[in-house]
């Protein structure tokens, strides 16, 4: 095989997975708006004071959800790569960990710190104030900050590693001030990442379901993703469930244009982040005021982990792991999982494969540009439309031709592996691109093509990616509700799904048993990257 050949199969083959995941998605909306004969009526909706207000406050609690992740990363962030203090990668990575703690477990985890019995709340009773009340937009704001704030905080750190080592040591050749250095390399630094953590964080929020399910407490703390799914479980009304979506696809759309235009990729910058050394001046206030910072955002993160322990290890575990529904969930949520994160990785990787075939050795033509684009924006395009309004339209078109339970494991797979594209396609990508950068020339000299490429030069590069990647893709299916929400049942019923029957049923000790479960879980396949990891040195993503 020749190296055109080759080159001209990669690309090829990573056309085609971009085009098969697309197609999942624009066949679950595009059914939304096509079985049944259902017709949205979206000046109807729009005038609808209670849709104004579902709008309304899906944009208040996306908002300021954003506002208050960057507003608290940025200080903590700032503050952790200035500090000298031990233990900085091991607190890199346990702010991975909310991205791949199951929704479900961290929804009960805020519960249990913030609720009206929960140890903050006791702590306000015994000072004699009010006990808090997280059903609302409270609760809903507390455990987006959790979910998001780590995330921004890799985002901004992961910056800041990214500044040359011979800006932070002339700084400390010419003792710069502390607001010399912020002004000159910090804020360029957080002013690159921070719009594109922003909208990532904005989008996330604005398609959030499962916290605002539990946390939400009324139609007064609904937003467009719940009013979906309410729309089609329990009124089914297809008309209604279409120009809703179609609203929050457009918003969501908004803002990933706004994000692109900006020129900043919403997901760039994902991964452990590289050490950096700085030259600041020594200041001892300073040290104990970054240490504060270090000590409470770290403990904020943490919490929520100690309180699913607690109260997981308080439940009747034994009961609840001999349990025939509890062990028939769990392996559900595992085979779910790994062929979620097999078939997304195998997709993820031939579009990646694609895009670096079509990167220019020499002259880059207009057509393998616009190809090139093309496939990159494809795997943003992904975090547009929600896995509640991809499971509907999919849900009322199997509907029409077959079971929809016998076909709900396949749908509910596919929805995950296509969700887990964009982190898959950022943990990997930069591994692949600099194999590409430092070996691809090598590579088509030495007449390396197919898999031989691939095993010599291709897979040696993305192996410690892969195992990240992996393992956070199964991680995210493994915890994930919205896809199981609308095609769950007795007969086919996940972990998540089946804690949140417990939950609403108020079986509380079950729930707490069933959360530890998931969590340790999720902890177990996230170690499997610290093993991957073990030996090497550390890699931006």
């Amino acid at each position: 095989m020749t190296t055109r050949t080759d080159r001209r199969i990669r690309i090829g083959l990573g056309i085609a997975a971009a085009l098969l995941a697309l197609g999942f998605l624009i066949g679950g909306v595009a059914a939304l708006s096509t079985v049944g004969g259902a017709v949205p009526d979206l000046a109807a909706l729009l005038h609808d004071p209670y849709i104004r207000a579902i709008l309304g406050f899906t944009l208040l609690q996306a908002g300021l959800s954003t506002a208050l992740s960057i507003i608290l990363a940025i200080p903590f962030s700032l503050a952790l790569h200035r500090s000298r203090i031990s233990g900085k990668r091991l607190i890199m990575r346990l702010f991975l960990l909310p991205q791949a703690l199951p929704v479900l477990v961290g929804a009960l985890a805020v519960i249990t710190i913030w609720g009206q019995n929960g140890l903050v709340s006791r702590g306000l009773a015994a000072l004699g104030l009010p006990r808090l009340d997280v059903y609302g937009l409270t609760g809903i704001l507390i455990a987006h900050v959790f979910f998001n704030m780590p995330l921004a905080a890799r985002l901004v750190v992961a910056g800041l590693d990214r500044v040359p080592a011979e800006s932070w040591k002339l700084a400390g050749q010419l003792a710069l001030s502390p607001l010399a250095v912020f002004r000159l390399i910090e804020w360029p630094a957080l002013r690159r990442v921070l719009p594109g953590a922003a909208a990532l964080i904005f989008m996330l929020c604005i398609t959030s379901f499962t916290i605002v399910l539990v946390l939400g407490g009324g139609p007064a703390a609904t937003t467009l993703e719940i009013a979906v799914y309410q729309a089609l479980r329990y009124d089914f009304d297809p008309g209604r469930a279409i120009g809703l979506s179609v609203i929050q696809i457009a918003l969501t759309t908004l803002v990933l244009i706004a994000a692109l235009r900006l020129g900043r990729d919403p997901m760039g910058g994902f991964g452990f982040g590289a050490k950096a050394r700085r030259f600041d001046s020594p200041s001892p206030t300073r040290a104990a005021l970054d240490g504060l910072i270090v000590v409470i955002g770290t403990l904020f993160v943490a919490s929520p982990f100690v309180a699913i322990l607690v109260s997981g290890l308080a439940a009747d575990l034994a009961r609840l792991v001999t349990e025939v529904a509890v062990r028939r969930a769990a392996l559900t949520s595992l085979a779910v999982s790994l062929a979620a994160a097999t078939l997304s990785l195998v997709v993820s990787i031939l579009v990646l494969m694609a895009i670096e075939a079509l990167r220019p050795a020499g002259r880059d033509s207009a057509g393998r540009r616009a190809t090139r684009i093309g496939l990159e924006t494809a795997t943003s395009l992904v975090l547009v439309v929600s896995p509640v309004i991809i499971g509907a339209g999919w849900f009322l078109l199997l509907r029409q031709v077959t079971n929809v339970l016998a076909a709900a494991p396949y749908v509910v797979v596919a929805i995950n592996a296509v969700m887990a594209m964009p982190f898959i396609v950022r943990i990997v990508g930069p591994a692949l691109a600099e194999a590409q950068t430092h070996n691809g020339r090598l590579a088509e000299s030495l007449g390396l093509t197919g898999l031989a490429r691939l095993a010599f030069v291709d897979f040696p590069a993305m192996r410690q990616p892969l195992a990240l990647a992996f393992a956070f893709a199964a991680a995210l299916s493994f915890g994930d509700l919205g896809a199981i929400a609308l095609f769950g049942s007795n007969d086919f019923s996940t972990l998540p799904y089946l804690l949140l029957q417990r939950m609403g049923s108020y079986r509380t000790a079950d729930a707490a048993g069933l959360a530890l479960i998931l969590g340790a879980i999720t902890v177990a396949l996230m170690a499997t990257v610290e093993r991957g990891f073990t030996g090497s040195r550390e890699r931006t993503a």
